[in-house]
């Protein structure tokens, strides 16, 4: 189990060093390039017009601190040029895999997203990420616990949201769909957090997102 922990810890700071480099050096490159997907849309939370002719699909590891860092850099940008402008929708799915809490606030979130719907959940989703240690070694601790999450979604819902979103994250619908996202990382190859999708074709660099939104666009009409 020790060795196991640790190999998992060392993929974490590989990843995070690829994608901050990447980063870093405006190429946001991918080199493991996942498979082109065939998303079922229904039952996820999104952000952006029904209409909207695109979907952008993030996952995502509330743990990750380079997820950390694209909500609170890039994604606000993606937001503004092709969500707010009705180009294309924006969906979040979970890649739950640095530690045990990964999978604890995942579905916690569900249970939101679940219990409390679509605006409710992003926010939510936007506390985690900002809540979230600076220092990348609380990778390796749980931080997010039960009591933790429900004092965090107290702070933008009520007591009764609260006890039902608690009760839901430990339900079987919230297993299914924790479960069905994660169906997805093992099918389409997904290596790391966080991974786009524009209309199931993988970005392999974050640059492209636009062109990639505006192409797909075209294709629909």
């Amino acid at each position: 189990m020790m060795f196991w922990t640790i190999g998992i810890i060392a993929a974490c700071v590989l990843i995070f060093i690829l994608v901050y480099n990447g980063m870093q050096n405006n190429n946001g490159k991918n080199e493991a390039t996942p498979q082109k997907a065939n998303f079922n849309y229904s039952n996820q939370p999104f952000e952006g017009k029904e209409t909207a002719p695109v979907s952008i699909v993030e996952f995502g590891d509330y743990k990750c601190p380079i997820c950390k860092q694209v909500n609170s850099q890039i994604v606000p940008k993606i937001k503004k040029d092709l969500v707010d402008t009705g180009k294309a929708k924006l969906y979040f799915m979970n890649y739950a895999f640095i530690r045990e809490d990964s999978e604890t606030a995942a579905k916690f979130a569900e249970g939101v997203y679940q219990e409390l719907g679509n605006e409710k959940f992003w926010k939510f989703h936007n506390l985690l990420y900002e809540k979230q240690p600076e220092d990348t070694a609380y990778e390796q601790k749980e931080f997010f616990s039960d009591s933790f999450l429900a004092k965090t979604l107290a702070t933008i819902a009520t007591p009764d949201e609260v006890k039902k979103v608690q009760e839901a994250a430990k339900s079987e619908k919230v297993k299914n769909a924790f479960d069905e996202d994660m169906a997805y990382v093992q099918k389409l190859g997904i290596q790391g957090t966080p991974t786009f999708f524009v209309n199931g074709k993988p970005v392999s660099d974050l640059n492209d997102l636009n062109k990639m939104v505006e192409d797909a666009a075209k294709e629909k009409k």
